[in-house]
């Protein structure tokens, strides 16, 4: 005859039911120690893999993120720790285990209503915008919203105008000079001297639409990048996209890096404020400080304190006006292509 459900559980301990068995290994707090891990520098990133260039040595060697990175992202630009082989040896794989805290991040978004933010460049201490004075013709919107996402990222910008044998430099110089940006001219064939002291001993992202001619800025800078270039299409006036993804290249000095882009035709400001963009012109700041509560500081506010800095002659009115222009990018929401 079978036992009965509770003669079968007779000899039991209670008390033993709803706790979980023992682990044979005990829990640690202890984690694995990557402080002497070999630093790398983050050159590309392809589907999950990761192509580095080893600090000493300077190896290119692949890699993948350890798992304990989780959802912590690594993107172009940044200083990574490396375990595993990090010989660069053909079919060798090694782990980046740790990623060195950045300096800056150079983000945007999808759109003005998209709230997630996506990081582009890590590391980047100047902000390269390329843009053609023709064909295609200048956006003064792009150029205002780079500008914008450079300024919250405190990463210094630099306006690079191309094509200069086609349409003359002159409108765009004057409105943006006010503002102290660094601006360059090019056309074909023209001496570079003038940009590559601009970049000497600094990680330069290069930013702008399609077509500008910033993969062949980057090829007469960087003549081993060889970085395919494309056309303008006619009826469109839009370049074609050349470049797929962002990578680091360092200088022939060895001197400095710059960093290429894929060609843009919109950039989200969403993770952007005002006052954040303010920050980066110094006591400008300090002229807002008794502004009403939600001044966007644009030209319809009343009592803005940069109206008042004007009127009594410590704010240039031509510089009030690019400043007010680019903040107006902010509140601005994109349209497809920005103008």
């Amino acid at each position: 005859m079978s036992r009965n459900l509770a003669d079968s559980y007779a000899d039991v301990d209670p008390d033993s039911f709803g706790r979980p068995a023992r682990r044979t290994r005990p829990r640690t707090k202890d984690r694995p120690d990557y402080s002497d891990a070999q630093l790398g520098r983050v050159i590309t990133v392809d589907r999950g893999r990761f192509r580095c260039q080893m600090v000493v040595g300077g190896q290119m060697v692949s890699a993948t993120k350890a798992r304990h990175l989780g959802r912590k992202g690594v993107i172009v630009g940044d200083v990574v720790r490396m375990a595993g082989d990090t010989s660069g040896d053909e079919g060798t794989l090694a782990r980046i285990v740790e990623v060195i805290p950045r300096t800056t991040v150079l983000r945007r978004t999808a759109d003005d209503n998209d709230p997630s933010e996506r990081p582009l460049v890590a590391n980047a201490d100047q902000l390269m915008i390329v843009t053609a004075l023709a064909d295609p013709p200048p956006r003064t919107g792009m150029i205002d919203r780079i500008l914008v996402a450079a300024y919250d990222a405190s990463i210094a910008p630099i306006i690079c105008l191309t094509k200069a044998d086609l349409a003359s430099p002159d409108d765009i110089i004057a409105a943006y000079q006010p503002l102290d940006v660094p601006i360059v001219v090019t056309q074909p064939g023209s001496d570079l001297a003038e940009v590559d002291d601009l970049l000497a001993g600094h990680v330069t992202v290069l930013v702008g639409h399609s077509g500008v001619g910033k993969s062949t800025l980057i090829n007469r800078l960087v003549p081993d990048a060889q970085r395919s270039t494309g056309e303008v299409n006619e009826v469109t006036g839009r370049g074609r996209h050349t470049s797929s993804s962002a990578i680091a290249l360092r200088l022939p000095t060895g001197d400095g890096w710059v960093i290429d882009t894929p060609g843009v035709r919109s950039f989200g400001l969403s993770h952007v404020t005002a006052q954040s963009v303010l920050g980066a012109f110094g006591n400008l700041s300090d002229f807002t400080r008794d502004c009403p509560r939600g001044c966007r500081h644009t030209e319809d506010e009343p009592e803005c304190g940069l109206d008042e800095a004007q009127a009594r002659g410590d704010l240039d009115a031509h510089r009030l006006a690019s400043l007010r222009r680019i903040l107006g990018a902010v509140s601005e929401p994109t349209a497809g292509e920005s103008r």
